[in-house]
């Protein structure tokens, strides 16, 4: 249990930096004239993505979970989806943030992945961290009931910033 403990925190730190960095962009997008979209959508985000992680954590205490092949699967899930996060939060840069905000004259990124993958942040960062993290907690509840009801909530803000994409685009 230890194990996954310690590799829960490290991953759990790297996404408290990545909210850190989300704010800083936040507040500056906010003085430079940034709407936000979807405020309560992303607010149920939230909690969903800390809901999950807990969940997963007391799942895994309860049942007296060990790191195991498994957990080793989920930590190179983990790495492949922070690798993404990274990656994303590279991309965009400035304008990255957890909630949707669209400041006037907003960029649209176009590079190569952004082209190849419709919201990668979410298809290949946000789901494959939380398969992760239930894979390395072996959290099966989590995974099996608690994804589903994330991918409906991350269904919403997709069709959030999908429309506002589009509005964007047509100015």
């Amino acid at each position: 249990m230890q194990n996954i403990i310690i590799t829960f925190i490290v991953f759990f730190t790297l996404r408290l930096l990545s909210l850190a960095y989300s704010i800083r962009n936040e507040k500056r997008l906010l003085k430079n004239g940034a709407v936000q979209y979807g405020k309560v959508n992303s607010l149920l985000l939230t909690l969903a993505h800390v809901a999950y992680y807990l969940s997963a954590l007391y799942e895994a205490y309860i049942s007296g979970t060990t790191f195991n092949c498994f957990s080793v699967c989920g930590v190179l899930v983990m790495g492949f989806a922070y690798a993404m996060l990274f990656y994303v939060i590279y991309k965009l840069h400035d304008v990255w943030t957890v909630k949707l905000y669209i400041v006037p004259g907003q960029r649209i990124e176009k590079s190569f992945l952004f082209r190849t993958v419709r919201h990668p942040n979410y298809y290949l960062n946000i789901i494959p961290e939380l398969i992760g993290v239930g894979l390395l907690c072996n959290a099966w509840y989590t995974l099996f009931i608690g994804l589903p009801i994330y991918v409906c909530l991350l269904a919403v803000r997709i069709r959030q910033e999908e429309k506002v994409m589009k509005k964007l685009l047509e100015n």
